[in-house]
């Protein structure tokens, strides 16, 4: 009040602004009470303390503009009048946005900014500071809980959660309070914005103190900002606001205000109603009742009585600390709108002006509309050396203070500057914070961390906790094969796998069957061993290949079946390794091909045993039909089939080395593509109708008494090939890599031990350990002995 009567005073010595021109002024208290300032605003309306609604009751009104109100909720009553007259008004420190409305609010103009951009000066804070969970109080007005709407909107479409959203009764209501500060205490939330003005907030903060919660980070509004005296009076209180942030209108030099404050005193103003009451509070007296009026009460003997000679150069109160004067810039700059349009319509020259047939309005008798349409225009310097315009809003652009609460070394609470927002400034470079000037709610300089859930680590990803925001999450880790940066979890590529920590993807293990792993090498062995033992008997046969026993068996079979039998060990080297498409080429044609070779033979003794026993029957000479080049035409024919087998399916089913990702977690098998798998079981079903047909035959002959009868032998080595086979099929199919690899070496060489021991270790027996067998006589023994074990059977 005190800054405005002091403009209108400057206004009216300078003679350049206004000549011949005096501004006046009448002051209302609205006492924050919507009716009383309807009342009021009826009242300047009318020009009489007793008005009739839509009369005006002076012939010249003298109204040109009104000035205020402070709050937003008196200034909207305001405004909904002097709207529909045109009267311009210029509120200095209401800012809810819905102000801004020109087509609600025609004639509304102001010098605060809109809380449109104090909730965007809150958000900017909550995001350069990484904050992710914060709670917000807001005055239960229209004023606090569209500021809260705005800023909830705005920072929740940074990913940031509210933790919760309470109201600040303006009623003062003890039980309302002790519910938000128990939301408070109970909540996780380190960072709290408080959209409030100072008298609502305190009785809030009261309680916060006498609950003792301290570890809380505040963003204070502009409206309580810079209160912190009206509250913090106790030293030992301190440390519940330490390191409080907040928005305050920017400082700005009144030159000549503080000593115009100085010079206040009741006696020189006897018509100010408010002075008497300033003058016992910054003094601490009491006017005598003379002063005071007859009817009121006696003084307090303890207080001094007022005389009106007090010095205010000497009181220590805000009432004259500059540092206070940012809502007297504000209120000095709406002044000067007003003047600066009032000087702008006087200057206007008939003919040139802005109306009707370019006339001009008389500075001595305007309409409303017409100086209002001077301030939608106006333009002017202000006493900080900053232009001053309002916007098609009636908004000013948005500057504001960053104030950080710090204590001072004899333990009160000073503002320091800290920051600046200005709205003018290049996106990007609106907010400025100097962190290094900070002190938090710790008396720390580390920026307090506000979030729901700790940030997950790499490897694992977030799951929203049930009923919560999205701040709210477990962390589970990721799966297998799977990566994260902490807050969800990415596949790896098909040749990667994710590693110990799953943050980074690895290329996966290469597997195969490796000679050099023991796995390997004992098969190696075993099918070295095989092939030695082949080697072996083949020279024994070869030592005793004129002996009755060995020319009995047909050596040139045996022979042949000895060297299959050692294609067969071989065949299995060729499974071990690192796969190529040549070595699975070999795999299934040497698998085929050599085990072919080796139940042909087989079969071709089986069929000379048959045809031998049946040569004893009288008058039968089969035998000589079947001689020796028959047996090699049978073999070769079983060996081509078997040929035109594997290259069919070579060429039907091309055969190359596939990298199998899915057989074995975090590994990549290396194996012969599905077109060798078709080319082993077709191989495997020709070689098993020579098998069956073989078995069946010998099966037969198993105990035809002749002296060369190997049907026994080979009925029993078969059984053991069927046997090998049969439990390959089921064990192939539930293995996976190079286990399954395993498996088929495995039956490799367990039918060809059979075949081999079952066979040629007999006659290695005899040949080694029983040389008299080996004998014509010998061999006519062991038929006797045959021939009597038949006849009992």
């Amino acid at each position: 009040m005190q800054g405005m009567i002091f403009a209108i005073n400057e206004i009216n010595n300078d003679p350049a602004l206004l000549p011949n021109i005096t501004l006046g002024y009448a002051i209302y208290d609205t006492c924050y009470n919507i009716p009383a300032a309807i009342k009021d605003t009826f009242a300047l309306i009318s020009g009489q303390q007793k008005f009739t609604p839509n009369y005006q009751c002076q012939l010249n009104s003298s109204l040109s503009a009104v000035i205020g109100a402070s709050t937003s909720t008196i200034s909207i009553a305001m405004a909904s009048i002097l709207g529909i007259y045109n009267f311009p008004q210029i509120s200095y420190f209401s800012s809810i946005p819905v102000l801004s409305n020109k087509e609600e609010f025609p004639s509304f103009f102001r010098t605060m900014p809109s809380d449109m951009f104090q909730s965007k000066v809150f958000v900017l804070l909550v995001k350069h500071f990484g904050w992710k969970w914060v709670g917000i109080l807001a005055d239960n007005v229209d004023y606090g809980i569209q500021a809260a709407q705005i800023f909830r909107k705005e920072v929740e479409s940074l990913g940031v959660c509210i933790a919760f959203s309470e109201t600040i009764p303006i009623v003062k209501s003890r039980e309302k309070y002790l519910q938000v500060v128990d939301v408070i205490r109970m909540s996780s939330a380190r960072v709290i914005v408080a959209f409030s003005c100072d008298t609502n907030i305190v009785p809030l903060l009261e309680e916060v103190v006498r609950q003792n919660i301290t570890d809380r980070t505040w963003l204070a509004s502009e409206g309580w900002s810079t209160s912190g005296p009206l509250f913090i009076i106790k030293k030992e209180h301190t440390k519940y606001w330490t390191g409080t942030m907040g928005l305050t209108l920017p400082l700005c030099d009144i030159e000549g205000l503080q000593e115009f404050l100085f010079q206040t005193n009741p006696t020189k103003a006897v018509h100010d109603m408010f002075i008497t009451e300033l003058w016992e509070e910054v003094f601490n007296c009491l006017w005598s009742p003379v002063v005071q009026g007859e009817n009121k009460l006696q003084p307090n003997i303890s207080q001094e009585i007022c005389t009106g000679l007090e010095d205010m150069r000497a009181a220590n109160h805000s009432y004259t600390d500059d540092s206070n004067f940012r809502v007297s810039c504000n209120v000095n700059n709406a002044v000067y709108a007003v003047a600066y349009a009032l000087h702008d319509l006087q200057a206007c020259e008939n003919g040139k002006g802005p109306f009707e047939n370019g006339t001009c309005a008389s500075i001595r008798d305007f309409e409303p509309w017409q100086l209002l349409h001077y301030m939608k225009k106006v333009r002017f310097i202000d006493q900080s050396g900053n232009e001053r315009y309002f916007d098609k809003n009636g908004d000013v652009s948005a500057v504001y203070d960053i104030i950080n609460w710090q204590v001072t070394a004899d333990g009160v609470i000073k503002f320091v500057k800290v920051g600046r927002y200005d709205a003018r400034a290049a996106p990007g470079h609106q907010l400025t914070i100097k962190e290094k000037d900070l002190i938090w709610n710790t008396g720390e300089l580390e920026v307090p961390h506000s979030v729901c859930s700790k940030n997950c680590k790499s490897g694992t990803r977030k799951r929203v906790q049930q009923g919560q925001p999205i701040c709210c999450f477990d962390c589970i880790p990721c799966a297998d094969g799977e990566i994260s940066n902490g807050t969800e979890c990415f596949q790896c590529p098909e040749d990667y796998w994710s590693n110990i920590n799953k943050d980074q993807c690895v290329p996966k293990e290469v597997e195969f069957l490796s000679f050099y792993e023991p796995l390997g090498s004992v098969l190696t062995f075993f099918s070295i061993l095989g092939v030695t033992i082949s080697v072996t008997v083949i020279l024994i046969f070869i030592k005793f290949m004129n002996t009755p026993i060995v020319r009995a068996n047909n050596y040139e079979l045996s022979f042949l079946l000895l060297f299959s039998l050692m294609l067969c060990f071989l065949t299995s080297l060729a499974f071990i390794g690192k796969p190529s498409v040549e070595f699975c080429v070999i795999r299934q044609i040497g698998f085929g091909i050599s085990f072919t070779l080796c139940l042909s033979c087989i079969l071709v003794k089986t069929v000379v045993v048959v045809l031998a026993f049946t040569m004893t029957t009288p008058n039968q000479n089969v035998l000589k039909h079947f001689q020796p080049i028959h047996h090699r035409l049978v073999v070769t024919a079983a060996m081509l089939i078997q040929i035109c087998i594997c290259v069919g399916f070579l060429f039907s089913l091309p055969i190359a080395v596939e990298k199998n990702t899915k057989a074995a977690v975090g590994k990549i098998i290396l194996e012969c593509s599905k077109g060798s798998e078709h080319a082993l079981f077709g191989s495997l079903g020709y070689i098993g109708f020579l098998s069956v047909l073989g078995f069946v035959l010998a099966f037969l002959a198993r105990k035809l008494p002749n002296n060369f009868n190997e049907a026994k032998f080979i009925t029993f080595s078969l059984f053991i090939f069927f046997a090998v086979w049969v439990s390959f099929l089921p064990a192939y199919f539930s293995s996976k890599g190079k286990y399954l690899v395993a498996i088929e070496i495995f039956a490799i060489l367990s039918s060809s031990f059979g075949l081999l021991v079952c066979i040629f270790f007999p006659k290695c027996y005899v040949l080694l350990l029983r040389p008299e067998l080996n004998t014509k006589r010998g061999l006519m023994d062991r038929a006797h002995l045959t021939a009597k074990s038949t006849s009992k059977t």
